[in-house]
């Protein structure tokens, strides 16, 4: 039981500290910054993944996909690269349900700016 307490102790001066130095510095000072435009973490990880699965499984694949989803986020909205995702995903579905997505000049669109999107990260970062 005294091992407890004298841990309870620990936590609470490590948390005395801590806010100390937050009010010291400022909260500011230790907060990041705001993103624009934050993409999910696993749509990154999930980009990264498929993009070193095309490229190889190298440090350099993987600062390069790194980068290409950083340029693409910088390009366009989280909303616009969902959007243009679910569209090239539905039109891998057959029959007539993909056929409107296929066809369709507004989704064509979606993807065409996700397709300049990385045409453009393709040119910066690899």
């Amino acid at each position: 039981m005294r091992w407890f307490s004298l841990y309870i102790c620990r936590a609470s001066l490590t948390r005395a500290v801590v806010l100390a130095a937050v009010w010291l510095l400022g909260s500011s000072a230790l907060m990041a910054k705001p993103v624009d435009n934050p993409y999910p973490t696993v749509v990154i990880a999930d980009y990264v993944f498929g993009c070193m699965g095309s490229n190889g499984q190298t440090r350099e694949a993987l600062s390069n996909c790194s980068c290409s989803i950083d340029v693409i986020s910088s390009i366009i909205s989280y909303q616009a690269y969902q959007r243009a995702e679910t569209v090239l995903s539905m039109r891998l579905l057959g029959g007539e349900k993909s056929a409107v997505f296929k066809t369709s000049a507004r989704w064509k669109e979606a993807v065409g700016k996700l397709r300049r999107a990385q045409a453009e990260a393709e040119v910066r970062c690899f």
